[in-house]
């Protein structure tokens, strides 16, 4: 949310809500008053916060940048709110084409800047996040989605980052953002991993996909479920292990400590030293 500040848009975020716009974009006026976003002046603190974890970090782990997706971000600004039927999000998107596609082109166009900048300052990898496209069926996704956010992974190209494409309950949409773009891809819970990789290809990698709520259950049952996750993706490179979508806020950090180490220990192998 922190670019769309930048843009202009005013917003809290109210715990056990989440972010709340104070006046939604429903038309064309307020979509073309958004606006451009000035990553140096308008975010120089994620800018900065950047540089100085990239210092600390001092090359022992990579750092990842990421960003809102045109669709989810326009889903909020619409919405006004998190929803559950982005019923004005698609009411706008059927109705209105002309605000609907200038609307993401703002968005996308911002966002390419933010990564951009995020680029810049030091990460090593850029996500765009994409958390509801689920609702949205395959034809709907291609026609007014895909070639926004195929617009921002394409202007990364020329940059040497991998970009991760990450969106939840996309199961019928892998093949469309397969199209839009992603060095890696982002799955969720809601579709094994190994069918996951069968249907995207194995030209690409993914980071994926243990339900969050497993993590709220005992040790033993959170190894079970991260042991079929490593066997589905078994020898195949490319996996990046993780959970589908964000932790629950009742999460035991300790589970996530063991379920780290559990995966290490299963997936660790020395280096083969090839003698001179």
């Amino acid at each position: 949310m922190l670019p769309l500040e930048g843009m202009g848009v005013q917003f809290e975020i109210k715990e056990g809500i989440g972010p709340v716009i104070k006046q939604p974009v429903r038309n064309s006026q307020s979509a073309s008053a958004l606006r451009d976003l000035d990553p140096k002046a308008d975010v120089a603190f994620v800018l900065s916060a950047i540089e100085s974890t990239k210092k600390r970090l001092d090359g022992r782990v990579p750092l990842i940048g990421f960003c809102g997706a045109p669709f989810t971000l326009a889903s909020y600004l619409i919405e006004g709110k998190p929803s559950r039927d982005f019923a004005n999000t698609k009411a706008l998107m059927y109705r209105d084409h002309e605000t609907w596609d200038l609307l993401l082109d703002k968005l996308a166009t911002a966002m390419i800047r933010y990564l951009r900048a995020q680029i810049q300052a030091g990460v090593d990898a850029v996500q765009l996040f994409d958390s509801w496209i689920g609702c949205l069926n395959s034809q709907d996704y291609e026609q007014y989605v895909l070639p926004h956010s195929r617009r921002i992974i394409r202007e990364l190209e020329s940059t040497a980052v991998p970009k991760i494409h990450f969106g939840t309950g996309t199961s019928d949409l892998l093949e469309s953002m397969k199209q839009a773009g992603g060095d890696v891809f982002g799955v969720d819970w809601r579709i094994p991993i190994d069918v996951a990789w069968q249907r995207l290809g194995h030209d690409v990698a993914i980071q994926g996909n243990l339900d969050p709520a497993v993590l709220l259950a005992d040790s033993n049952f959170i190894k079970s479920r991260a042991a079929d996750i490593l066997t589905r993706a078994g020898s195949t490179p490319g996996h990046i292990f993780n959970l589908g979508h964000g932790m629950l806020p009742a999460t035991n950090p300790q589970s996530v400590i063991d379920l780290v180490q559990f995966v290490h220990d299963a997936t660790w192998k020395p280096l083969e030293v090839q003698a001179k």
